[in-house]
């Protein structure tokens, strides 16, 4: 079922981030994705401005991720998922993010090439 494959994309990214696996992370993201990082304010339309972002993250050690409350559309070629994303660092405060990811099927792969992140 393809809402089923889009949300494996989606938890696989987080499960690769919490991984430390950035290449885990950018085979989800299509190679032109965009993305409002939670912590960054302006949009990232680049993998040379996402490595930059990544790169200038304070070291939070150890980062366990939960994405949850999903609602999966899927029209075609194109999915919209809407879900709650749990951060809950080893130092400092845990946050729950509002997050969309607009995914595209791709050569029959889903790719996200959006994501919205808005801290609560």
């Amino acid at each position: 079922m393809a809402r089923d494959a889009v949300w494996a994309v989606i938890t696989g990214m987080y499960e690769a981030y919490t991984r430390g696996d950035r290449a885990g992370i950018d085979r989800r993201l299509h190679p032109e994705a965009t993305i409002f990082d939670s912590a960054e304010p302006a949009i990232i339309t680049s993998r040379e401005q996402l490595e930059k972002v990544r790169d200038a993250r304070p070291d939070e050690g150890r980062v366990s991720l939960s994405a949850h409350g999903e609602i999966v559309d899927v029209w075609g070629e194109t999915a919209l998922a809407r879900y709650l994303l749990r951060v809950e660092p080893e130092r400092g405060e845990p946050e729950t993010v509002r997050t969309t990811s607009v995914l595209r099927l791709v050569e029959g792969e889903w790719l996200i090439v959006h994501v919205h992140e808005n801290p609560l």
